[in-house]
Parts: structure tokens; C-alpha cells; sequence
């Protein structure tokens, strides 16, 4: 398939909207306006559109020919709580607010591969495009919330896709990685408590500052002396809190961790090890700490065979020069991890490229999403829109050879 299957004003439409979502961010569950866009567009294409699941998001499905065969292709809709910092014209109208990770790129994505899909009419069976909120809240996110309210059960798939767009890779570059491909990520929330008193007689007192700054410390021999070493594992503390002024001995003192790992059982076992090594750090001072783990993401493994069917697409479709497999898994994490625990299927990442946005505080680019110079790049459009379009008529191609 020609990667203008769009023709170029059309292109020109979908960057225009894909713009204008980004002049207009919302935060997770929270994309009523977005969702609004994404249905009417869907409708004047044909397609059946159900709205309202999990909150803010929908599906649009398309039936073409007799076979029983589906495909699920998903987008992420939500931007993030940043100011945004760029001087582009579609910068975000909405404060501390903004699409700092692309998701209307992949939003935009999406509805051009619907409209190419639609009009092409290249293939028998059902498609159904997943529009989801709330990617960025974390484990209780909308891809749980879909599954929860019966997504797989109400619109069966074969196989379900995901795309993200990647900065510092060439534009247009697909990248993919067979079974693990990136980590599970969890929310450690510990509270130490002691007993507060004046900075001048600290013995009076059980200073839980103390013994939150040697569990942060002793929390790092986890990785360096309890997980086997060839194992992958983050711990970071994202937040350290205590006290109100320099000369008193607080009270609490407050912690919060973010915890990854590629490998489901060690998941378990840093559960445990933490919750030991703060319960006992905070003994040893006389101490109490409170271990509030919150399981966020799981580990996100794509499913071979799939990911080999999305390979040889985007093969066939852009050449071998444009196409890296196996790489590196990634320490980020994605709740389209859910998905694929109930369905086959494969997350991907398309090169966004080397130059980021212009951040008119600083005067510097940026190539790092969650930044607030960050912009998706408007001309990884057509190959992802293309690539969407020919993956879906190659795995419900009415030929079974060409599948």
C-alpha cells in the first residue's frame, strides 16, 4: 500500500486537528471534548460508534464482508497536569495542562487510518479502533477500566495493536520487541512516624526523619545485593517530605517510591523487601512506618506471533532500513500492558525524531515527553496512519496467503 493513500490535503486536515487537540488538552477522564471529536469524526465515516465506556472513552467499529475474523487497534486520548512552555501557535490554551506525550498524535493517528480504512473498504471482517482515556493515571487508568466494564466482551478481537510515538528515533522508524517489552510500575507510599520536639533536645524526641533517610538508603541494596544482578529493577524516591521548619523535630516524615521491574515475580519479592527493610529501619530508631503499596502497570509482553505479523507490515510497507526489531525493552511503563494479559497483540514505537519543540523559557529544544517543550512530530502522521491501514487489511485480508 502507497503511504499517500490519504490524499495531501487530507493530510493537511488531520495535522490541522491534530493541532487543534493539542491547543485543547484534558487530563484523564476528563476528555469530553476530545472524545466528542473523535465520535463525530468516526460517524460521518460509517462507523458504529459506542461511546461512554470507562467514563470518556469509545469504540468505533467497522464490519466489512462475512468473516468472524477482528482486529482492535487503540489510542490513548489524555494529556498531562504540566504548563506547557513552548511558542508554538497550537500551544495549549488550557493551563497546567498539555499533551506533553503525544497522545494527540496518536488520537490523530488513529481517526486518518479510520478514514483510509473506511473509504478502502480493502478487507473482510471487523475492525474496532479503541479510543481510551487515562492512560497517565496510573494502575486504576483507563485501559483497567475498559477491561472492567467488558471491553474484549462486548467488541472481541483476535489481536489488539498500540503505537506510541518516540522521541530521538528517526521519523518514521518502527520499532519492535517480541515478549517483554517494558516494565511493570508501582506507587510505594511509606509513612514514618515518631515523635516530634525541639531541634535543640532531640533526644526527647524519636526523630522519623532519621529513619526515613537510612530506609532510603538501605532500600538501594536491594538492587545492589538482594535481586539477582542480571535482573532490571528501579527503585526511586520521587518525593521526600518532613517537618515545617528548621529547629523542630517533626512528627512524620513522608516518602514516596516508584518501583520497576520486567519480571513479574521479582514484582513480588521488592513488594516484601521493601515493606521489611522500612518496617525495620523504622524499628531500629524506635520508629513506626506504614508501607502503602500501590500496584500501578503490570509488565507489558507483547505476544510473538503478532509482533512478527506487525514486522512483516511494516516491512513490506517501508523496507528494511526503516524497521528494527528487538530492541531494548524500556524502564517506562504503558496500562496497554492490561490489554495484552487478556488478548494477543503488540505494542509498538514509531521515531518521532531528533528535534523536540521549541521552549520559549529556556531558549533549548526538547526530545523527552512529559517535558513541557515536548510536541508530537506532524510528520510521523501518514507512515503510522499507513501502517495502521495495511495492518488491518493485511490480518483480515480476504486472500489467506497474504496473511
Amino acid at each position: 500500500m502507497d503511504t499517500k493513500t490519504l490524499p495531501p490535503n487530507d493530510w493537511d486536515d488531520y495535522i490541522a486537528l491534530r493541532r487543534d487537540i493539542h491547543r485543547h488538552p484534558e487530563l484523564g477522564f476528563e476528555e469530553h471534548r476530545t472524545a466528542g471529536l473523535v465520535a463525530a469524526r468516526l460517524k460521518a465515516l460509517g462507523y458504529t460508534v459506542t461511546e461512554n465506556i470507562a467514563g470518556t472513552g469509545l469504540v468505533g467499529t467497522l464490519r466489512h464482508g462475512t468473516s468472524t475474523r477482528s482486529i482492535g487497534l487503540r489510542a490513548d486520548m489524555d494529556a498531562l497536569p504540566i504548563q506547557e512552555t513552548t511558542d508554538l501557535a497550537w500551544a495549549s490554551s488550557t493551563p497546567n495542562t498539555m499533551h506533553a506525550c503525544g497522545h494527540d498524535g496518536h488520537t490523530a493517528i488513529l481517526l486518518a487510518a479510520a478514514d483510509a480504512i473506511a473509504r478502502r473498504r480493502s478487507f473482510d471482517g471487523t475492525v474496532h479502533l479503541i479510543f481510551q482515556p487515562a492512560e497517565e493515571l496510573g494502575g486504576g487508568g483507563g485501559a483497567r477500566r475498559m477491561l472492567e466494564e467488558g471491553l474484549f466482551q462486548r467488541f472481541p478481537c483476535d489481536a489488539v495493536f498500540a503505537m506510541h510515538n518516540m522521541p530521538g528515533w528517526p521519523v518514521g522508524q518502527f520499532m519492535f520487541k517480541d515478549e517483554v517489552m517494558m516494565a511493570s510500575a508501582d506507587r510505594v507510599i511509606v509513612t514514618f512516624r515518631g515523635k516530634g520536639g525541639h531541634g535543640a533536645v532531640p533526644h526527647q524526641a524519636i526523630d522519623p526523619t532519621i529513619a526515613a533517610a537510612s530506609a532510603l538508603m538501605a532500600l538501594q541494596t536491594i538492587v545492589s545485593r538482594t535481586i539477582d544482578p542480571l535482573q532490571s529493577v528501579v527503585i526511586s524516591v520521587g518525593k521526600l517530605h518532613a517537618g515545617a521548619t528548621y529547629n523542630v523535630i517533626p512528627d512524620s516524615a513522608y516518602m514516596e517510591l516508584s518501583v520497576r521491574t520486567f519480571s513479574a515475580p521479582v514484582r513480588e519479592q521488592l513488594e516484601a523487601l521493601i515493606t521489611r527493610i522500612c518496617t525495620l529501619q523504622a524499628e531500629s530508631f524506635g520508629a513506626t512506618a506504614v508501607v502503602d503499596y500501590q500496584r500501578g502497570y503490570p509488565v507489558l509482553v507483547n505476544t510473538a506471533a503478532e509482533t512478527q505479523s506487525a514486522v512483516a507490515v511494516a516491512r513490506q510497507l517501508f523496507g528494511d532500513d526503516k524497521v528494527v526489531t528487538d530492541i531494548d525493552p524500556l524502564m517506562g511503563s504503558e496500562d496497554f500492558a492490561y490489554m495484552l494479559q487478556e488478548c494477543p497483540g503488540c505494542y509498538l514505537l514509531i521515531g518521532n525524531g531528533h528535534i523536540g519543540a521549541h521552549d520559549a523559557a529556556t531558549g533549548l529544544t526538547h526530545c523527552m515527553v512529559h517535558n513541557p517543550g515536548y510536541d508530537f512530530n506532524d510528520e510521523c502522521l501518514a507512515p503510522a496512519a499507513s501502517f495502521w491501514t495495511a495492518l488491518v487489511e493485511h490480518r483480515l485480508s480476504p486472500d489467506p496467503i497474504a496473511r
